[in-house]
């Protein structure tokens, strides 16, 4: 098992915690109709953002980039489906940190940052619960958040983990993130939170990504899917496996993984790159543009298509 407590301890930084520990009297219905299960996860972020985040209906449009009167609707038959849910009453608490964390991961987009709400919300969240999970997502949103600047360039383009410039890196919110990681897992309860935000924390403790702890990550990767089924898990833990023992170890890996999860093609692009095979990797960076989910990832795949191919 990886070392809990000394090998995420980021030297020098001095943390300093500030927590909202203010508690909002709309803050409970997220725990028994924003997180209900008959929900969409898009319509359980967007009645998240109305109710409990009080963002307005247009807002929220201008977020997912659709009309002020579709999200209306949306809104509309969110609320209609949780109509008979007690306001007062506290539902799952794992639900209600999914929800969380879809809000967070919507990002920012027109003049709403939601990765920014997400966080805030969370934090209210915790200030209501003793939970290690609520403190490990609130660690892993912190830990993301704070490479946020460093992930694209004033194009719009992609910056990749490893080419980032670490110095426009938040050094707060990293400090306070593995501060509130450790406090969770002193408590010796794994959850999945809390090991995604291990493996962040070792990458925002790498001063250069040729430091980057790889072993341990993988280790963690490990803890992680022994509490996590999810393929998504796999495939980042083969990319792992190829940085910590090379790529043939990593293509290995990756070969137990379901070629149909997302990103598998560009997994495996990277893959065949650090193995020594161009012609194999272009040609699979150009599938895997054809599969992106956004504009910005497909932009991002295909140039490093045309890299490949251009030393050919």
């Amino acid at each position: 098992m990886p070392k809990r407590h000394v090998a995420i301890v980021s030297s020098g930084r001095g943390p300093s915690l500030h927590l909202d520990r203010r508690r909002s009297p709309t803050t409970p219905c997220i725990s028994s109709s924003c997180a209900h299960p008959s929900l969409t996860p898009a319509s359980a972020v967007a009645l998240t953002l109305r109710a409990v985040g009080g963002l307005t209906t247009k807002q929220i449009a201008e977020a997912y980039l659709v009309p002020e009167s579709t999200m209306a609707q949306r809104i509309s038959r969110a609320k209609k489906t949780v109509a008979d849910v007690r306001f007062d009453r506290h539902g799952d608490l794992a639900t209600v940190l999914r929800v969380l964390y879809l809000v967070f991961n919507e990002g920012y987009t027109g003049d709403v940052d939601l990765s920014a709400e997400a966080i805030r919300l969370t934090r209210q969240v915790e200030s209501m619960t003793d939970d290690e999970e609520t403190c490990g997502l609130l660690a892993l949103m912190l830990l993301h958040h704070a490479r946020r600047s460093a992930r694209t360039r004033p194009d719009g383009s992609l910056v990749p983990l490893a080419e980032q410039d670490r110095s426009r890196w938040d050094t707060t919110l990293i400090a306070e993130g593995v501060v509130v990681l450790q406090n969770a897992l002193r408590r010796d309860r794994l959850g999945e939170f809390q090991a995604q935000a291990a493996i962040a924390a070792l990458h925002a403790d790498a001063p250069r990504a040729e430091e980057t702890d790889w072993v341990q990550i993988v280790e963690w990767y490990d803890e992680l899917a022994r509490i996590s089924e999810s393929p998504v898990v796999q495939l980042n833990r083969a990319v792992a496996i190829g940085e910590a023992d090379g790529a043939s170890a990593g293509l290995s890996a990756l070969r137990d993984v379901d070629p149909t999860v997302p990103r598998h093609c560009a997994a495996s692009a990277y893959l065949h790159e650090k193995a020594g095979d161009a012609e194999a990797a272009a040609r699979l960076y150009t599938e895997a543009a054809e599969r992106a989910p956004n504009l910005a990832e497909r932009h991002h795949l295909t140039m490093q298509a045309a890299r490949l191919r251009d030393g050919l």
